[in-house]
């Protein structure tokens, strides 16, 4: 008998999960627009679930979560957030609350199309457009990937990219959205007669989009260049940084550690969605160069509460597996003042690289992610060769005195 009802309790249980467990279709309304995107919930007879979201290829997964009795929570502590959502008639409706800030959610079961799309024009490729950006940008490039009527895209700004935007061809444009827990956007793409495209970012902003072949002979300004956008006042003297670690340790660039090591100073956030892009790089580039010379740090600049109680950046740590030092310098308005050395330091992240004598030999802005393509693998191949270089250099001949 206690058999039997052991096996009756599991299966009820099974039963509760079953409904949660696979991807869905969701969305949530953000500065008015509804922002549609895939999800992947599961759920376990004990009670436990999961839920992720997607950045492309990539799966963005909750730290912790529960679903008992229609009502589901999940944890995302590196985002600092958590969705909420009861599960009724087989749709989820609740919130996301980010940073203190609550968007409404709803989320159905994923049921695929039974209609192929309609035909669609070819917009694949590369794309410029035309900008004025408060980061002295005049143009954003727009890479485009195209199977048919389904597109996914991304727009790559001095700051890194906005993640895969996903969509298909309806109704005479593409409408391509993305959300993977931060970075919400929409696009509708319209394919015009004179082969432009014109671009209306999230429901407000309306752009032209050229072919990057044509951008020059139609005006457009190049796209900012990362490795120039910042720069140094005296590129001859040694940069300096200064911050705590997270057991409130002083720790500058004068210790011991540092001295005739190649320094990576990567400056950002734990609430920047492309610092997140390029944790991972950076844990990559410690570990296989470490022992040859190379020191990274972290400068994080966080929000005042963050900087009270640092949890979101503990989890962000925890999630990238981060061994290198992450230090504490302020708040991001604090940004230039701790940093008075650097010059048109604007963007988030941007980092520094410090040859052995303690001089910053490369800076570069931004984070191209893995949603930007060639993009990507070129600055991971010339991200490389740099610190290559740098360590092999003499460190006795090139030390300024006392580094």
């Amino acid at each position: 008998m206690t058999r039997f009802l052991f096996s009756l309790f599991l299966a009820a249980a099974a039963a509760l999960a079953q409904p949660l467990t696979g991807l869905w279709d969701a969305s949530i309304v953000s500065g008015g627009l509804r922002i549609p995107f895939r999800m992947e919930f599961s759920a376990e007879p004990s009670g436990a679930a999961q839920g992720s979201f997607f950045n492309g290829d990539e799966k963005v997964t909750s730290t912790s979560g529960r679903f008992s009795e229609g009502k589901l929570e999940l944890r995302f502590d590196y985002y600092a957030a958590t969705l909420t959502a009861n599960l009724a008639d087989g749709i989820l409706t609740g919130q996301y609350v980010r940073a203190g800030r609550a968007v409404p959610f709803e989320a159905k079961p994923f049921v695929r199309p039974a209609a192929a799309p309609e035909a669609a024009p070819s917009i694949a490729g590369l794309w410029e457009v035309g900008v004025k950006s408060s980061k002295g940008e005049g143009a954003w490039r727009f890479i485009v990937r195209q199977s048919g009527a389904a597109v996914s895209a991304a727009i790559l700004r001095v700051d890194g990219d906005t993640g895969t935007l996903e969509g298909v061809y309806h109704d005479g444009k593409f409408v391509l959205s993305h959300f993977d827990g931060a970075r919400p956007a929409v696009l509708e793409v319209i394919p015009e007669k004179d082969g432009t495209l014109t671009v209306v970012q999230n429901g407000r902003e309306r752009l032209t989009a050229v072919r990057a072949t044509e951008a020059r002979e139609k005006g457009l300004p190049l796209p900012a260049d990362p490795s120039r956008h910042t720069s140094v006042k005296d590129p001859a003297a040694p940069l300096h940084f200064a911050g705590t670690d997270l057991n409130g340790v002083a720790v500058t660039d004068q210790d011991a550690r540092f001295r005739g090591k190649v320094v990576v100073l990567a400056i950002g956030g734990s609430w920047c969605p492309n610092c997140h892009d390029e944790a991972p790089f950076l844990v990559e580039l410690y570990r296989k160069y470490h022992a040859r010379g190379l020191e990274i740090v972290a400068l994080d600049f966080e929000e005042a509460d963050q900087l009270q109680n640092p949890e979101r950046l503990r989890a962000f740590i925890r999630k990238y597996g981060i061994t290198y030092p992450v230090l504490l310098a302020g708040t991001p308005s604090e940004l230039s003042a701790k940093l008075p050395q650097a010059v048109n330091l604007n963007a988030w992240p941007t980092t520094f690289f410090l040859g052995r004598d303690g001089r910053v030999r490369a800076v570069h802005a931004g984070f191209a992610g893995k949603a930007s393509g060639e993009f990507h693998e070129q600055m991971r191949e010339e991200v490389t060769a740099l610190i290559e270089r740098l360590l092999g250099e003499d460190s006795a001949s090139s030390a300024l005195p006392g580094r």
